[in-house]
């Protein structure tokens, strides 16, 4: 075996010079991960039932006691809920690919960033989901083999709450506890109210209703909801998505009539965060509005929540009431706003590091 170079800088961070004999090893990079949420593998009922059972059975999404919400989750929401979601899956799905647009995304995304940081040779980039394919844990085990002693973490939600930023460091942290030489860890905080990511909200939607033939009388920023319980325990969700409108209405110098804000995706029987984004739609258009644009901010890539929920669902029931215009605007998926919000974070929380 040949031994390491005293003088390869590499060498050092590995430990100094390797003895004959020794395990090889690979060390002196850093990773850099980006984790979103998750995707089934395909629109049939396996590949769903899979993943809504790994998704349903976090106790940070689902915080009801085992004993209690077991029963429901395999005796009647995995029953039915495969073949409903794989319904709507398949509406938006990748054909070419043959997968989610929420996967193709975050890979873009990924490689984006990986052209973006060419300057920093060290540094490696991959991307992982929380729930599904590639998971969290294959794609930190392969960061650490290829020679990352360090990783930073990027959970690509901007306004934290447990049941996303959260539970993907959890997730993290298990991987970490099946390996014998884990990495150090960072993780990119919430950025909610960074300057880069507001100004790249703002201009992402000054651009999409340029193209548009009507104006919005109202446009509404429908975050994903969390339970109402979660909320009043401490998450501070509520008041991250509050802010982000509030800095964002002011960045497009809106008053509190033209940019709104609601809540999606509610499951389940309990109160969630309010107003709901489907009532407040449908409210508007007996109410007299005609025409309406929905934005995601909470959203960093467009995925069954936004494309089908808001882009069919939210659209049906405005136009059912008696609306006319309607308008989704895209999120900032792997558009140069959007990459240069990932990347400002990414070199940001790399300091010290590189």
């Amino acid at each position: 075996m040949t031994l390491s170079n005293p003088a390869d800088p590499k060498a050092a961070k590995a430990g100094g010079p390797l003895p004959a004999g020794h395990p090889s090893v690979k060390a002196g990079k850093i990773g850099v991960m980006l984790v979103n949420l998750g995707t089934p593998d395909g629109t049939d009922f396996k590949p769903m039932w899979r993943y809504l059972r790994e998704f349903l059975s976090d106790p940070r999404v689902i915080e009801l006691n085992r004993a209690i919400w077991y029963p429901i989750l395999y005796g009647l929401v995995l029953t039915r809920r495969p073949k409903a979601s794989g319904a709507n899956y398949a509406r938006i799905w990748n054909r070419e690919r043959n997968e989610s647009p929420l996967r193709t995304y975050t890979r873009a995304q990924g490689e984006k960033l990986a052209e973006a940081l060419r300057d920093l040779p060290d540094v490696v980039v991959d991307w992982a989901m929380r729930y599904g394919n590639p998971s969290t844990a294959s794609v930190a085990q392969g960061l650490v083999e290829k020679g990352c002693d360090r990783i930073l973490s990027f959970p690509l939600y901007p306004q934290y709450s447990a049941t996303t930023t959260a539970t993907a460091n959890d997730q993290l942290f298990r991987a970490l506890m099946k390996m014998r030489r884990a990495p150090a860890i960072r993780s990119v905080p919430p950025y909610y109210d960074e300057p880069v990511y507001i100004e790249a909200l703002a201009r992402s939607i000054e651009r999409h209703l340029a193209t548009l033939d009507f104006e919005p009388e109202v446009v509404i920023a429908s975050f994903h909801g969390i339970p109402k319980p979660y909320f009043e325990k401490g998450d501070p969700y509520h008041c991250h998505c509050q802010k982000t409108t509030r800095l964002l209405r002011e960045q497009l110098g809106w008053d509190d009539n033209k940019l709104i804000i609601t809540f999606q995706s509610r499951f389940g029987a309990q109160e969630w965060l309010q107003p709901y984004t489907d009532k407040t739609v449908e409210k508007l258009a007996r109410d007299g509005v005609k025409s309406i644009a929905i934005v995601n901010p909470g959203f960093s890539v467009d995925c069954i929540e936004t494309l089908d929920e808001i882009g069919r669902e939210a659209a049906e029931t405005f136009h059912h009431a008696g609306g006319k215009n309607f308008a989704h605007i895209p999120c900032l998926n792997d558009s140069a706003e959007g990459m240069a919000v990932i990347e400002a974070m990414v070199r940001r929380e790399l300091s010290g590091w590189v």
